[in-house]
């Protein structure tokens, strides 16, 4: 479930498609702030247990920031017993329509 959310239509939009169709978990909802400053638009995204090489933040066309990765499942010992699964894995993409201020080509992660 991607979103591309449009501040200045004052609607979210909902993408119809998925690049990660069954594969996305609930984790997929990775919470994100986004604010704007008199110097930039700044993102936060919550994705706690994830290394920065294994987030991903690109433009798309069309003025849109994605922010995706993935995280994996924990390896599963035999004589393990499980009370309680509460940490998604899987994939997960969040979408974001940048307004016509923000310089794209001066996007910067950490």
């Amino acid at each position: 479930s991607l979103d591309v959310w449009d501040p200045f239509e004052g609607f979210a939009q909902l993408s119809s498609h998925s690049n990660f169709p069954s594969e996305t978990s609930s984790f997929a909802a990775a919470k994100v702030d986004w604010k704007e400053t008199p110097n930039a638009h700044v993102f936060k995204a919550d994705v706690p247990g994830l290394k920065k090489e294994e987030v991903k933040v690109e433009i798309e066309e069309g003025r849109v920031l994605q922010i995706s990765g993935e995280r994996s499942q924990e390896q599963e010992e035999k004589s393990d017993t499980w009370h309680r699964v509460e940490r998604s894995s899987g994939r997960f993409s969040r979408r974001f329509r940048l307004p016509e201020n923000a310089k794209v080509e001066e996007v910067k992660a950490a």
